[in-house]
């Protein structure tokens, strides 16, 4: 019998942190190790368990997964969240590539010494928002009228804009109101709460933390 799955990333959100909603919606227990220091990395790497130099890892019915896209691939095919046929599959990862695009532009300001949030804002209202507003025109989720990973992402990347551009979903009445829906969900709800394994925007030693383990050189992919 496979154990608990288990995270090894930083304590912290970056590409980790979509791993950590999809297996709170599924119902999955976790646990995290979190890296602290360039010694652990370098044990990681020693033992094989980063095929390409990179983490987020995740240990899961006996493998070592990485690369994100490929792990909540997993998660989400084992779990019934990636759609019921190959055209859904398609369309699901169609929205998932967009909300990933805009999500990494967010989670890379703290990494940049001269970050701006004005083309964020601009490319999210102009861009990727007002795809999701008519998707969501009559459906209560983005495809199929089942829950999909590509939801969980959404709402992920609703939540994060928001907390930059409190106001952004002014503009998207459906978004905000799919929002609304899915904050209802009993495992999402929990999520929320204060205390769990939800992690809070980056600070300071989340960003030195990944520089120093890294020396600099920051493989978040």
């Amino acid at each position: 019998m496979a154990g608990k799955v288990m995270l090894h990333y930083f304590n912290g959100r970056g590409k980790m942190e979509s791993i950590r909603w999809l297996l709170t919606v599924a119902e999955v227990e976790f646990d995290e190790i979190y890296l602290t220091t360039r010694e652990q990395y370098e044990k990681l790497l020693s033992d094989g368990a980063l095929m390409f130099q990179q983490v987020p890892m995740v240990e899961i019915d006996g493998m070592k997964l990485v690369q994100t896209k490929a792990i909540l691939n997993y998660i989400a095919e084992k779990y019934n969240l990636h759609g019921k046929d190959l055209k859904d599959r398609v369309m699901i990862n169609m929205y998932s590539e967009g909300i990933f695009d805009l999500m990494e532009m967010i989670m890379m300001l703290p990494f940049k010494a001269d970050a701006k949030l004005e083309p964020i804002k601009s490319k999210a209202k102009d861009r990727y928002l007002p795809v999701f507003e008519k998707a969501l025109s009559g459906p209560i989720y983005l495809v199929g009228g089942k829950l999909s990973c590509a939801d969980v992402q959404l709402l992920e990347c609703t939540l994060m804009l928001e907390e930059k551009f409190p106001e952004i979903l002014g503009e998207f009445p459906n978004v905000k109101a799919f929002q609304g829906r899915m904050t209802q969900i009993p495992a999402i709800s929990r999520f929320l709460l204060p205390g769990s394994k939800r992690k809070p925007q980056p600070d300071e030693t989340y960003v030195k933390t990944i520089m120093e383990v890294f020396k600099i050189n920051i493989p978040l992919s």
